[in-house]
C-alpha cells in the first residue's frame, strides 16, 4: 500500500532544509509576484516558497486554503520534476473527429466565392459552408458549430465585409497634400472654407413621437411615418473658427449653388479665400462654360477653390459638421413639413454658432493611405 502520508511527510522534511537554489527561487517568486498568471500556479509556487522557508505542511495548507494532502503533493511533484511539475500534466480528452487536412479544406473553402461551389450565395454562413463543404466531398461530415470554431480558431470572417473606395486621380497625392496643408497650416489672414450640400435630407413625420428612455429601458421610436419630401442645405464651415453658414433650398441647381456663393462672399470679404470643395459639376467649370471663373472674376478673383481627389469627399471638414447635423436633428427628429425641417436646421446652426462652434482637430497629416 502506497504510504501517502509517509511521502508528504518526507517531502516537508526536505523542505525543512531549504532545498531551493537562489536561482529556482527567484523564478518562484517572480511566477507568485506576477499579476497575470494562471490563479493554479500562483498557490502552487507559493506553497514551496513556504515549504522553503520551513513552514509544516498544516501551516501552509491552513495559509492558503487547501489541504494537507495537496501541500504534499505539489511538493513532491516539484521535488521531482522541478518547475515544470507545477503546470497541469496534459490530459488525454476525446480524439478529434475532424483531422487537420479537414480544418485546412474549411478555411480554405471559406476564403473562395460561394458561386464556385454552385451555392446561390453571396456570404458564406456557417450553415451553408457546412453543407457545401459536405456535398464537394472536401469533408466527409461537419456540422456548422464545428465550421464557426474552425472559423473563429483561424480569425476568419466570411460573412464580414469592411467597404473601401480606390481613388484613381493620377493627382491624388498632389490634391490631398495641398487641402491638408492647408488644414495642418492656414494661411494667416485667409479663411479656409469648407463648402458642400447635404442633399436629400427628408423631412418625415413620425407616427407616433420618440418615447424617451427610463432606468432599465432604451428609448423607442415608431419605424411608421409620412413623407413630406426633401430639402437640400448649403453649407460652408470655417476651418479656424468652427463656424457654420447655411442655407435651405428645395433642389440642387448650378444657379443655387452661385447663390450661396454669394451669401458666402458677402460674409467673407478678405482680399483673398481659401474654398475646399469637391468634384461634383455644378462646384466646377466644364465643357460648357467657365462658370466658376466667371463667378470669381465678378468677385474680383479673391477665391481660390481647392478641389478634393476623386472619391475624397472626406477630405472635406463639413462632411464631419454634417455628422453631426444627421445625429442631433435629422436622425430620429419629425417634422410635419420641409419647412419645418429648414427651420429646425438653421436654428441649430445658429445655436452651434453662439454656443459650440470650434475648430475639429485635425491629424491625418497627408501620408498615403494604407486599405
Amino acid at each position: 500500500m502506497l504510504d501517502v502520508t509517509g511521502a508528504v511527510t518526507r517531502s516537508c522534511d526536505a523542505a525543512r532544509m531549504g532545498f531551493l537554489s537562489r536561482s529556482e527561487r527567484r523564478e518562484l517568486e517572480a511566477l507568485a509576484r506576477r499579476p497575470k498568471s494562471e490563479l493554479r500556479l500562483h498557490r502552487r509556487a507559493r506553497m514551496i516558497l513556504l515549504a522553503d522557508d520551513g513552514e509544516s505542511r498544516a501551516a501552509i495548507a491552513r495559509r492558503l486554503g487547501s489541504t494537507r494532502y495537496r501541500v504534499g503533493v505539489w511538493i513532491d511533484r516539484y521535488l521531482e520534476g522541478r518547475i515544470d511539475a507545477l503546470r497541469d500534466r496534459p490530459r488525454s480528452g476525446r480524439p478529434r473527429k475532424i483531422n487537420s487536412l479537414e480544418r485546412h479544406q474549411v478555411v480554405a473553402t471559406a476564403c473562395q466565392d460561394p458561386a464556385k461551389l454552385g451555392c446561390a450565395y453571396a456570404l458564406w454562413t456557417e450553415v451553408a459552408l457546412a453543407k457545401a463543404l459536405v456535398a464537394s466531398g472536401r469533408v466527409d461530415e461537419i456540422s456548422a458549430s464545428s465550421v464557426g470554431r474552425i472559423l473563429r480558431a483561424g480569425d476568419l470572417k466570411p460573412h464580414g465585409i469592411k467597404m473601401w473606395c480606390h481613388s484613381e486621380d493620377p493627382e491624388f497625392q498632389r490634391k490631398l497634400a495641398d487641402i491638408v496643408g492647408l488644414y495642418l497650416d492656414p494661411p494667416r489672414g485667409e479663411p479656409v472654407l469648407c463648402i458642400d450640400e447635404k442633399s436629400g435630407m427628408q423631412a418625415l413625420s413620425r407616427k407616433r413621437g420618440l418615447i424617451r428612455p427610463e432606468p432599465g429601458r432604451m428609448g423607442r421610436l415608431e419605424f411608421e411615418y409620412r413623407r413630406h419630401g426633401t430639402s437640400c442645405l448649403w453649407g460652408c464651415f470655417n476651418v479656424r473658427t468652427g463656424c457654420v453658414l447655411g442655407r435651405c433650398t428645395q433642389g440642387r441647381t448650378r444657379a443655387q449653388f452661385f447663390e450661396f456663393m454669394d451669401l458666402v462672399a458677402s460674409a467673407y470679404r478678405q482680399p483673398r479665400v481659401h474654398v475646399v470643395l469637391d468634384n461634383l459639376n455644378i462646384h466646377k467649370d466644364t465643357s460648357r462654360g467657365r462658370f466658376v471663373s466667371d463667378w470669381n472674376r465678378r468677385h474680383g478673383d479673391r477665391f481660390v477653390f481647392h478641389y478634393t481627389p476623386t472619391h475624397g469627399s472626406w477630405l472635406n471638414q463639413i462632411e464631419l459638421w454634417f455628422g453631426i447635423l444627421a445625429r442631433r436633428i435629422l436622425k430620429y427628429a419629425s417634422f410635419a413639413s420641409t419647412a419645418k425641417l429648414d427651420e429646425a436646421v438653421l436654428d441649430f446652426i445658429e445655436k452651434w454658432n453662439e454656443g459650440e462652434a470650434h475648430p475639429f482637430r485635425w491629424t491625418y497629416d497627408g501620408l498615403p493611405l494604407v486599405a
